[in-house]
């Protein structure tokens, strides 16, 4: 049976509770060495800074690297890279702290499987979770994630427009491409996808997506790609349309009840469709990388 992997991820100024019911679920799947990276905006003050830092290393987790400045478009991919590099030959589980994967099977099974497959990739699929009525709200960490937003959509393709997909696992030899969108010449073979719940839409995205759109328009975080942009934009446009919420009741979204314990008995139909005939908007040639911003 394959090693565990080692899990990667770039941190911003999450609040402590959501670092701790990450890492607590991913502990729960079996992982055991984090290598995280915290990277802090200009805008967050010191406080904010100490708190996650503080709560990491409750969790009895050491950071490999503290940054902070401009969230460039690069940021992200330039610290996990560093991350990878640390962390050494074997399988990586690339996940951002907003982002809780549910796999099919035990991970050792699930990268068994891959390594069979010789793609040297697990593929996955946001499902966005948000509040029962889509509102931008807090949640109470004595109630948990999953029952604070209990409805799940393939937002970020419907509305955003974004890549979807993730690479969830993957070998040290394969390089990831920015957002952890997609692996080029190691598509993944596993179907249905694993679902990974996506669990952004939390109390603050609306100022923190407002800032990146400011940011990205006046060039202050720079970006290759119009899509971060245009992603931060037509979020913005949609909760201002619908009274500061994400519209729930809208049959294009087709929000669903949903939950970290089940896979939904609908999910391998439509996520495989999805992942298989997915492609970038007309004009854009690179996937997105909205999703992962400050909140994650």
């Amino acid at each position: 049976m394959s090693a565990l992997p080692s899990l990667i991820a770039v941190v911003g100024p999450v609040e402590p509770a959501l670092l701790t019911a990450w890492v607590t679920h991913y502990r729960t799947l079996g992982i055991e060495r984090f290598h995280l990276a915290f990277h802090f905006p200009d805008h967050v003050d010191a406080d904010r800074r100490h708190q996650v830092q503080a709560a990491c290393r409750e969790l009895g987790i050491v950071p490999d690297a503290v940054s902070d400045g401009p969230w460039h478009e690069h940021t992200n991919p330039r610290l996990r890279d560093v991350l990878r590099e640390r962390a050494g030959a074997g399988w990586h589980l690339l996940a951002d702290s907003d982002e809780l994967h549910a796999y099919p099977a035990p991970l050792a099974e699930v990268i068994a499987t891959a390594e069979a497959s010789g793609t040297g990739t697990v593929g996955g699929l946001m499902l966005d979770r948000v509040s029962t009525d889509g509102s931008l709200t807090g949640w109470d960490p004595a109630q948990g994630l999953d029952a604070s937003y209990p409805l799940g959509a393939f937002l970020t393709h419907h509305l955003l427009r974004g890549d979807p997909r993730k690479i969830v696992l993957a070998h040290s030899s394969v390089p990831v491409a920015s957002g952890n969108h997609r692996a080029e010449g190691h598509r993944p073979a596993n179907r249905p996808p694993v679902v990974v719940h996506h669990f952004k839409w939390r109390g603050g995205v609306d100022a923190d997506v407002e800032r990146r759109a400011q940011h990205s328009a006046d060039g202050t975080w720079q970006t290759a790609s119009p899509a971060r942009l245009a992603e931060a934009r037509r979020l913005l446009e949609h909760i201002q349309r619908h009274g500061g919420r994400i519209a729930v009741d809208s049959p294009r979204l087709n929000f669903r009840p949903v939950s970290l314990r089940t896979v939904p008995d609908w999910w391998a139909a439509e996520a495989t469709h999805l992942v298989a005939t997915w492609r970038p908007p007309a004009g854009q040639n690179e996937p997105g990388s909205m999703i992962s911003s400050p909140s994650s």
